[in-house]
């Protein structure tokens, strides 16, 4: 079950990448490993938030 769009997943894997870099280019701080949590749920397509909140920004299929 996903429920994230194509436009939402390709933005949480950049900015997960992104954040996810300065852990080991710039600061090189071990808050830049907070990245992993966009970029997993960018890769998955399912975001725990979003299913609390009853939320989606996938495309609803019609028959």
């Amino acid at each position: 079950m996903t429920n994230e769009g194509t436009i939402d997943r390709a933005i949480r894997i950049v900015l997960g990448l992104g954040i996810l870099s300065l852990a080991f280019v710039g600061p090189q701080s071990p808050l830049g490993y907070i990245g992993l949590v966009p970029l997993a749920t960018g890769i998955i397509g399912f975001c725990p938030i979003y299913k609390i909140f009853g939320f989606s920004t996938c495309p609803v299929r019609k028959p």
